[in-house]
């Protein structure tokens, strides 16, 4: 199991590059508020994927999953057909069973969204609380923002 240390930079968010496609729109082409759900989740999957402790093997090897327990999302401007989006996903606390992220959608006009969520670490037989497995707590951590540990955000 690796890190792409070149997907997690000096400031530890991981930069997920995305284009808005005709589906992801509404009648007027501005993207749906819904498609940012899921342009967040592919982000938080590659993420994982990239500090090289996909969502899979937990699955796999652990038998727990992350789950959202919680999501707020703040909408700030429209982004639209065809433009270039980039999701940035930063850690903001790791505990034994949850993870707090920001993750925030952006246009080269700036933020278009961001997104608090909480995520819990799950047994897939059931949905009981689970422990998040030392390697995904460590490499997770280590994808901390400086913000966040700071205390600010």
């Amino acid at each position: 199991m690796t890190i792409n240390l070149a997907s997690i930079p000096p400031d530890g968010r991981h930069r997920y590059a995305i284009r808005v496609y005709y589906e992801d729109t509404d009648a007027g082409g501005v993207v749906y508020h819904a498609t940012y759900l899921r342009y967040a989740e592919r982000a938080r999957t590659e993420a994982l994927r990239d500090l090289g402790v996909p969502h899979a093997e937990l699955v796999e090897r652990f038998g727990v999953m992350f789950m959202v327990r919680g999501l707020e999302v703040d909408y700030e401007r429209g982004a639209r057909l065809d433009e270039a989006l980039t999701v940035e996903t930063e850690v903001l606390e790791v505990g034994g069973a949850t993870v707090r992220l920001r993750q925030s959608v952006r246009n080269k006009d700036g933020v278009c969204a961001v997104l608090a969520v909480r995520l819990a670490c799950v047994h897939v037989d059931g949905n009981k609380p689970g422990r998040i497995p030392p390697l995904w707590r460590k490499r997770l951590g280590a994808m901390r923002s400086s913000s966040a540990a700071d205390g600010v955000g």
